[in-house]
């Protein structure tokens, strides 16, 4: 299974599944991150936190746990 904290920089991943429960997904969710989206990974900070990401045309950065939720192919 691979994460999306495990990717490195300027490749394109597509969402497979979302981990997590209640409300730390649905904060995934409400930031664009689906089952089949495409994300870009931008940048990663030197320690892995944050990491930086396109998502549907925008901007985000994300915490290493939050990026451990989210499997990627």
């Amino acid at each position: 299974m691979r994460t999306l904290r495990s990717i490195g920089c300027n490749q394109t991943v597509s969402v497979v599944k979302l981990h997590g429960e209640g409300a730390v997904k649905r904060r995934i969710m409400d930031m664009g991150i689906t089952k089949g989206t495409e994300v870009f990974v931008r940048k990663v900070a030197p320690l892995g936190d944050p990491v930086e990401v396109t998502v549907r045309g925008y901007e985000l950065s994300l915490r290493k746990a939050d990026a451990e939720m989210i499997e990627v192919k």
